[in-house]
C-alpha cells in the first residue's frame, strides 16, 4: 500500500495535523501536476521541545528550492523529515503523490549531500561516486559509464584514482555531489553543503551547483543560513523561524517584499520603523521595512518631493567595505536605519570623514512596505517570546505559494505622508 500513488488510495481518515484542505491540495491532481514534493500538515517534537509546526508545502519537479533560517527555525529537522532520517510527529509526507511518511531513507527516492562529505577515507574518488551503484548491483560496465558522466559533470575528469586526502574542500565537496548524484534520485537535499568552504571557493561552488541543478533538471532541497546563497541559488525561499515558515517566494518576492518584521531583518539589513519613530516618519503607526540601497544621503537642507518620506540625523557610523560603505544614521525621531551606498567616486578617507556629519535620510514611497509583527524580530534577544499570534490570525492570498504561519504578504501601500497616525501602536 505504501508504493501506491495518492491517485490509486482508497480513501482514507485524515492524520492528525492534516487539514482538509492541505490534503485535497495534493490528492486532486496527477501524475506531471504532481509537486516533486509535499509536505502536508508536518509537525515534528522532541519531547517538550516542537522542532517543526504544522508545516505545509509543496516544491515543484525542477524547481532549486531553499530552506532558508537561523540556527533551531527547523529547516534542517525539515529536510531530515524528508530523507526519512526523522519521521514527523503528525503529518504527511509524500514525494511526486507517493506517501513515503513512515518509509526508511533507502525506500524514497533521495540522496543527501552533506556538510562534512562522508567520503569514504579508504576508497579512491571513482569507488566513492560509484559506491551507491555498487550497494544497488548495477553491473559494472554501466557503473563505469555512469561515474565517468558524474566526474565530467563536476569537472573531475583525471581524479579518479586520488584519495580524499589528496583533494582540497572544494574538490571534496564536488565529489560528494557526485556520488549523490550518480544514482539519479528524483530529490536532491544538500544540508548546508558549502558551509566547511571559504568565502571565495565557496561563491564559486554556488555557481557550479546552480549550473549542475540546471543540467540535470532535478528537484533541489537546499538547505542554508546564508541570506547570499539563497538568494543567488534558488528558484524560491522558504524563511523559516521557530519551527515555521515564515514566508515562501522567489528571491525577489522575499528580498523585496517581506511579509513579517522577522523576514524583513532575518534576509538583509534590518531596517525597521515600528510605533512612535513610524508615526513620525511614515505618518502612520505599525511595523515599516525599507532596504538600505533604497535609501539616500542628502544634504540636511534637502527637501523630498510628494512622493518621497524624509528624515533627518546624523552618521553614528562608517562601516567601509571596499565597493560599498555602510552608513548606520542615528534618527532625530529615534531608532537608527542603515544606509549602503556604492563607493563609485568616493575613497575610503572620504567615507569614513563623514562619521557625525548631519543628514537627511530620503527615499520613495512605494520601497517603505509595512510588515506583519508575526514571529520573533532578529533585534530580539533568543529567550525572547515570539508573541501570541497564530496562523488563523492572517487571510492568505490566493496568488501566494502555501506556507505555514503568517507568511501572507500585506498588500496595503504605505499610507500618504498626511495620514493621520492611528490611536493604537502595534510596534
Amino acid at each position: 500500500m505504501a508504493l501506491e500513488s495518492v491517485e490509486e488510495m482508497e480513501p482514507r481518515a485524515m492524520v492528525p495535523g492534516e487539514s482538509a484542505r492541505s490534503r485535497r491540495s495534493v490528492e486532486g491532481r496527477h501524475g506531471e501536476d504532481l509537486p516533486a514534493v509535499s509536505l502536508v500538515g508536518v509537525s515534528k517534537r522532541f519531547g517538550e521541545v516542537t522542532a517543526v509546526e504544522r508545516v505545509d508545502l509543496e516544491i515543484a519537479d525542477g524547481e532549486f528550492f531553499s530552506m532558508l533560517g537561523p540556527s533551531g527555525s527547523g529547516k534542517t529537522t525539515t529536510l531530515r523529515l524528508i530523507a526519512g532520517f526523522e519521521l514527523p510527529t503528525t503529518g504527511r509526507i509524500l514525494l511526486k503523490g507517493r506517501d513515503v511518511t513512515n518509509l526508511p531513507p533507502f525506500e524514497r527516492d533521495v540522496n543527501t549531500v552533506f556538510q562534512d562529505y562522508a567520503l569514504f577515507p579508504h576508497l579512491n574518488v571513482a569507488d566513492n561516486i560509484g559506491y551507491g551503484l555498487v550497494i544497488r548491483k548495477v553491473g559494472r560496465p554501466e557503473r563505469e559509464r555512469r561515474v565517468q558522466d558524474a566526474l565530467r559533470m563536476v569537472r573531475l575528469e583525471g581524479y579518479e584514482r586520488r584519495r580524499p586526502a589528496q583533494l582540497s574542500g572544494g574538490q571534496r565537496q564536488r565529489v560528494a555531489l557526485a556520488r549523490a548524484l550518480v544514482n539519479r534520485p528524483r530529490v536532491l537535499l544538500l544540508d548546508e553543503p558549502l558551509g566547511a568552504l571559504d568565502l571565495k571557493l565557496r561563491e564559486e561552488m554556488q555557481i557550479e551547483i546552480k549550473a549542475i541543478q540546471a543540467e540535470v533538471g532535478i528537484t533541489f532541497i537546499y538547505v542554508t543560513h546564508d541570506q547570499e546563497e539563497a538568494l543567488t541559488m534558488s528558484d524560491r525561499i522558504a524563511v523559516f523561524d521557530h519551527g515555521r515558515i515564515e514566508q515562501v517566494g522567489s528571491p525577489a518576492d522575499v528580498y523585496e517584499r517581506p511579509a513579517t518584521r522577522f523576514v524583513a531583518g532575518f534576509v538583509g539589513t534590518p531596517n525597521l520603523l515600528r510605533g512612535d519613530v513610524a508615526a513620525a516618519i511614515v505618518g502612520a503607526r505599525g511595523t515599516f521595512t525599507v532596504r538600505p540601497e533604497k535609501i539616500r544621503l542628502a544634504d540636511p537642507a534637502a527637501t523630498p518631493t510628494g512622493d518621497e518620506f524624509m528624515a533627518p540625523g546624523h552618521i553614528r557610523e562608517v562601516v567601509y567595505l571596499g565597493p560599498d560603505t555602510r552608513y548606520h544614521v542615528a534618527l532625530d525621531a529615534g531608532g537608527e536605519l542603515v544606509v549602503t551606498q556604492q563607493n563609485l567616486a568616493t575613497s575610503s578617507m572620504e567615507a569614513l570623514a563623514t562619521q557625525g556629519r548631519p543628514v537627511r535620510l530620503i527615499w520613495q514611497r512605494q520601497h517603505c512596505l509595512p510588515v506583519a509583527d508575526g514571529g520573533r524580530s532578529v533585534e530580539e534577544e533568543p529567550g525572547r517570546s515570539r508573541g501570541s499570534w497564530h496562523s488563523s490570525h492572517w487571510r492568505r492570498s490566493p496568488s501566494l505559494p502555501v506556507a505555514a504561519g503568517p507568511a501572507a504578504r500585506r498588500t496595503r501601500a504605505c499610507p500618504p505622508r498626511s495620514a493621520p497616525a492611528k490611536a493604537s501602536s502595534t510596534s
